[in-house]
């Protein structure tokens, strides 16, 4: 039976999928929340256009911005793009390196991530040319003079190209993908799409259970991550941090302690940093921390181990020297699971909380960390969707802290990758 590409794609692609057939435009733009079916999209119609007949000559490159995500993320999803289209057994597949090859024709796909520019730079193909390019999670590059860069790369040669970038619309109205989609551009198509377009069979009723709760429980996190709605007018990363006195006796009632530690000491604080989480409601109380310089291990331990009570204590996997040091001092410590996408996914765990409430009497520096950490600025000024790597030592240790917990609920949702959005 003859294959319907319609089928595979959800109504509200329609219009693309046709533009992208007659080549309309060279740009995509696709924005959307959670369950928009972007990515999903995106791995089916870009293998489609590489195999049709006048397009032979046609190499893709599919890219993020740090390499180590690619293999779970997009090399697995259009591996997925091609099991649906029915082809996946006319390609060779490559792990080291990640490559998939078209067998009747020789055709590449190719996933790079920009922290080796160098390997896009020297791209040899056997023949034809790069003509169709994948940008996925396009708010953590760097601006779109990067963007400009990279086309300006791998676009040679060729007649005719397709361009696809997907993203979901970061928070901040002054992040450069908002910015820049303001503009309008003759060669590019926008499409906005939401969960609320996709056939809810596809996406399962537990997704939209979640989806519901979520717009219960914060319908301004519920608009931007399922909608994909712009909710934030400037660069802060944490939204839901509130300052709350908490009482002796309210302190003495917590009891799910939650411990981590990032470890420092000239230039670096050490801190540590100890909350009670209210999973019921989703809620973070802080209400203690060691933030200090200057500290020897043995010392750092003598002032964080009556806090612990003999519980286990996360710290910065990256320190096993430090952890082994706490560990003769009489310190459950252990380093924390890391993973490619653990800074982000921690963090964005950390937003999903309803509060944070931190006491800034017991908590001073945690607090102000919270309030005042912003995402990265380009050259430009404009708010780019990656982490700054100071200033955050404590938000580090609350991440540790709750690595495990985090993970766990991540387990019970339904992650984009799991749905090959």
């Amino acid at each position: 039976m003859e294959l319907n590409v319609a089928d595979l794609l959800a109504p509200v692609y329609d219009g693309l999928f046709w533009s992208v057939m007659r080549h309309r435009y060279t740009h995509y733009w696709l924005a959307g929340g959670r369950g928009s079916l972007k990515s999903s999209t995106i791995s089916i119609l870009a293998p489609l256009v590489q195999i049709m007949p006048e397009n032979r000559n046609c190499h893709m490159v599919v890219m993020r911005k740090v390499g180590n995500t690619l293999r779970n993320s997009v090399y697995n999803q259009i591996i997925w793009g091609l099991e649906m289209l029915g082809v996946i057994r006319l390609y060779k597949i490559t792990k080291s390196p990640l490559e998939l090859t078209y067998l009747p024709t020789g055709q590449r796909i190719l996933f790079f991530g920009t922290d080796d520019k160098t390997k896009i730079k020297s791209i040899k193909l056997p023949f034809g040319y790069v003509g169709i390019v994948w940008f996925e999670e396009l708010d953590q590059f760097a601006g779109m003079e990067e963007i400009r860069s990279l086309n300006q790369s791998l676009l040679r040669g060729g007649e005719r190209y397709w361009c696809f970038y997907s993203y979901n619309p970061p928070k901040s109205r002054d992040n450069w993908v908002n910015q820049e989609i303001m503009i309008e551009e003759a060669d590019r198509m926008v499409l906005h799409t939401s969960y609320l377009q996709a056939p809810e069979e596809w996406l399962g009723r537990q997704f939209i259970l979640e989806a519901e709760k979520l717009k219960a429980k914060n319908e301004v996190l519920y608009n931007h991550e399922y909608l994909g709605e712009v909710t934030g007018t400037g660069g802060s990363v944490f939204t839901n941090v509130e300052d709350m006195k908490m009482s002796d006796e309210m302190v003495a009632g917590f009891d799910r302690i939650y411990d981590g530690l990032d470890f420092g000491f000239t230039i670096d604080p050490l801190a540590y940093v100890k909350s009670h989480y209210d999973a019921k409601h989703e809620d973070i109380y802080i209400f203690d921390e060691i933030y200090s310089t200057g500290l020897r291990n043995s010392q750092a331990a003598e002032k964080v181990k009556p806090k612990l009570g003999g519980r286990r204590l996360p710290c910065d996997a990256a320190e096993p020297k430090s952890i082994a040091d706490f560990r003769t001092y009489g310190i459950r410590a252990y380093g924390a699971k890391k993973g490619p996408d653990s800074v982000e996914y921690g963090i964005k765990w950390l937003q999903d909380r309803r509060k944070i409430y931190v006491d800034k009497r017991r908590a001073p520096n945690t607090y102000k960390e919270l309030v005042s950490y912003e995402y990265q600025r380009n050259k430009d000024g404009l708010f780019v969707s990656a982490y700054p790597d100071k200033n955050n030592h404590a938000i580090d240790a609350l991440r540790y802290a709750y690595v495990e917990v985090a993970r766990k609920s991540g387990r019970t949702r339904l992650t984009k990758e799991a749905l090959g959005l």
